[in-house]
């Protein structure tokens, strides 16, 4: 590296999270208004700066932290958005991850007291920026996930029955899925173990309960054609 790099104008470095929950038959997205201008009080993705002395998986950590109070929280990064023009604040580039989270488990009064909601994936209202477009690509993140793993175990709460499974993928790519052919491939994967508990709410017979074993579904098959 020559001694001319380090002349180069400074960039500013920020994270923003997709977070995504599951709630009431639907797939939802955490946004919050934002107390800052450029943009004040319009919808955003929440986000922060990333601080010298960590990395950004670790930033995206805090973040998530610090609004949902939860720790541990599945993770994954999408894209680098790194458009000159893309913040009317400044030059910056902002890594966005997305997040699965329970919301049940999460802290309702923490999300209060940032000023953030949940909205239905198909009501998300307009966002800062490039954020709309961010929600789309991480969407697609989530959709290519969920072809490939049973992601219910990020979502659901720890016992679920096949129907639950089947209206959270289909709250996730928006359409209906076949109820046998579902079951027989989800079962097919040996993912899941059942229990002998039954939920008597959704037929008179009653629907076992399932947990997910430690591994989600053989690796490289496909659950869901994109």
């Amino acid at each position: 590296m020559s001694a001319d790099s380090y002349n180069q104008v400074k960039h500013l470095l920020a994270i923003d999270c997709a977070i995504f929950g599951y709630e009431e038959g639907e797939v939802k997205l955490l946004l919050f208004q934002r107390g800052i201008e450029p943009a004040k009080g319009e919808w955003s993705l929440p986000g922060g700066w990333v601080n010298g002395s960590e990395s950004v998986e670790a930033a995206a950590q805090r973040v998530l932290l610090k609004i949902t109070g939860l720790s541990n929280i599945f993770l994954e990064q999408v894209h680098v958005f790194s458009d000159p023009v893309r913040d009317p604040g400044g030059r910056v580039v902002s890594v966005l991850f997305y997040a699965l989270i329970i919301i049940q488990n999460h802290d309702k009064e923490l999300v209060r007291n940032h000023g953030a909601h949940w909205f239905p994936i198909e009501k998300v209202p307009p966002l800062i920026f490039d954020h709309n477009n961010m929600v789309k690509m991480a969407l697609e993140k989530l959709r290519a996930k969920a072809s490939y793993e049973l992601i219910g175990e990020q979502l659901l709460p720890e016992e679920f029955t096949l129907l639950q499974l089947r209206q959270l993928y289909d709250a996730i790519f928006q359409r209906k899925f076949d109820p046998a052919n579902f079951r027989k491939k989800v079962l097919s994967l040996n993912a899941l173990r059942r229990l002998k508990a039954k939920n008597t709410t959704e037929s008179k017979r009653g629907a076992y309960y399932y947990k997910f074993k430690e591994t989600s579904a053989k690796p490289g098959e496909r659950i869901v054609k994109l």
